[in-house]
């Protein structure tokens, strides 16, 4: 106890003052001086500072039939390189239906399609061959469209500008999403409902679209409308005759950005392909020259404009007389992608910042009436001993604000539950500590022997109770969903405090008080 480690001092002392520095910022208004990286204070989670609760449901089964059709072109390449001809070749939820013109090829491309289909069942009904997505690969199919649904929200809105949104999994197929202090819930629910599905097809020159609107489309031809407008005071959509062939999607987006159209001085979204869109751009714009091609949003034709000259830079331009919210939203999905499969909101809460207020003041009371009460017990029954075990409670208190502030944590009313926990596990290592010194003092060691002694053999208990419940802190945390895992953040930061705190400091305390003095009679514990 004489020779305290000069080292483990200034450890202390460095860490106080850092701590001091970092915790700061949640009570006042540090200066322009004060150092970047402890100049934040803590995020408030959505129970504390308001916001928007949502709970969003994927189509999961959606998503299983686009990736089914999706293998229609899988199916084609591989009748075409073997000259096999199809009358039909269609997919309707799960199953891809292929009819052949003749059927004795009917063996051979059932053959063929088994090896190009490996995850389907083949069966022959009729002249048709159906081919059935298996239950493992749907299954496994819903379950990356919900993880692809939630990377894209998280990208969508990180873009708003929020701090700390919480965009968990909830169950098989729906997404929660918190978005603290951000109150306009029609905006979020706009900008997180948007399939953003971009698709590029030619429009078919030759075909009659009037015969097609009557039911006869040619074979390879579809017919989508374009976007609602008002003429002669009536609501109408212009219809258009398209390639059902996709030449170019979303995906192949590197960027998304709002610019001004030059020709209608409008606002506009340029796009950005990667270097495969690029390319594949390059190429349609090189070979359709003078031809239309439609840029279809979401479903609906936005505009299709003549192919003028070969584009070669890999850019495009959606017009359709947005305003500049509407452009920054549509740049915002874009450039974040499409979701896998439309989603629905099937839960919403708006929580005011006023009952965040008064969740708020209560936990902090609740924290000042359990400290307040600690503080006294301490000092009551441990005497001066107690003294130095508040001194180290309240360092402990200060240190676990500055680290939940320097990390970014978010405080949520759980994580002072776990705060007000942490009060009582700070004062606990203190107890072992101090009662295994009554513990020496008791069986006739000196005082300082039985100091040296009490904090030795308490070590290892503190350490073990310690280091379980941390154990139990990470496994909240890595299983737990937002409220669980604010809990665990902060009874996790508590804990490595309060060893701190319980470990060094008291004692560094108690050797500075011992330090000079050979001999004490009787100790204040």
């Amino acid at each position: 106890m004489h020779a305290y480690p000069r080292w483990k001092a200034w450890l202390i002392l460095i860490t106080l003052v850092v701590s001091v520095m970092a915790a700061a910022p949640n009570i006042m208004t540090v200066p322009s001086w004060w150092p970047s990286s402890l100049s934040k204070p803590m995020n408030l989670g959505l129970d504390l500072k308001g916001g928007i609760h949502l709970v969003v449901d994927v189509d999961v089964n959606v998503a299983v039939a686009t990736h089914v059709e999706e293998e229609i072109s899988t199916v084609r390449g591989v009748l075409r390189s073997n000259k096999i001809r199809y009358s039909k070749l269609d997919a309707k939820g799960g199953t891809i239906f292929v009819s052949l013109k003749n059927i004795d090829e009917l063996s051979h491309a059932e053959d063929l399609l088994k090896d190009a289909l490996p995850k389907y069942t083949a069966s022959l009904k009729g002249d048709t061959l159906h081919f059935v997505i298996t239950d493992a690969e749907a299954k496994e199919i819903k379950h990356n469209a919900v993880k692809q649904s939630i990377e894209v929200i998280r990208h969508r809105i990180d873009a708003l500008g929020t701090t700390d949104p919480v965009i968990i999994r909830q169950g098989d197929r729906r997404i929660l999403v918190q978005i603290p202090g951000f109150d306009d819930s029609a905006a979020a629910k706009a900008l997180i409902g948007r399939t953003a599905i971009l698709e590029f097809k030619l429009v078919d020159e030759k075909g009659d679209l009037d015969k097609a609107l009557q039911g006869d489309i040619p074979p390879g031809d579809i017919i989508v409308y374009g976007k609602e407008e008002m003429r002669n005071g009536k609501s109408f959509k212009q219809p258009y005759l398209l390639k059902k062939r996709t030449e170019l999607s979303g995906s192949l987006i590197a960027d998304a950005r709002v610019s001004i159209d030059s020709r209608y001085n409008e606002y506009a979204v340029t796009l950005k392909f990667n270097s495969k869109g690029a390319r594949i751009f390059d190429k349609l714009t090189k070979h359709h020259v003078g031809e239309r091609f439609a840029i279809i949003l979401e479903g609906a034709v936005n505009s299709a404009p003549v192919i003028r000259e070969r584009i070669s830079g890999g850019t495009a331009q959606i017009t359709g007389s947005f305003s500049p919210e509407e452009a920054r939203n549509l740049a915002i999905v874009l450039r974040a992608g499409a979701l896998p499969a439309p989603v629905k909101i099937v839960e919403e809460r708006s929580i005011g910042p006023s009952l965040g207020q008064d969740s708020i003041d209560q936990g902090f009371e609740s924290i000042i009436i359990g400290s307040i009460l600690v503080l006294i017990f301490m000092m009551v029954y441990y005497r001066l001993f107690g003294l130095v075990a508040n001194i180290a409670l309240v360092f402990n208190m200060v240190l676990l604000v500055a680290i939940m502030s320097m990390i970014g944590a978010t405080l949520t009313l759980p994580g002072m539950a776990g705060i007000v926990l942490t009060i009582g596990m700070a004062v606990d290592a203190n107890v072992l500590i101090f009662e295994r010194i009554r513990e020496e003092l008791r069986i006739g060691k000196t005082p300082l022997a039985a100091i040296d002694s009490g904090y030795g053999k308490a070590f290892l208990t503190i350490v073990d109770a310690n280091i379980t419940t941390l154990i139990a802190a990470i496994v909240l945390f890595q299983f737990g969903t937002g409220p669980v895992k604010g809990f665990a953040v902060t009874l996790s930061v508590g804990i490595i405090a309060s060893m701190f705190t319980a470990i060094m400091v008291t004692r560094a305390i108690i050797a500075y008080f011992t330090a000079k003095r050979d001999r004490i009679e009787k100790l204040s514990i």
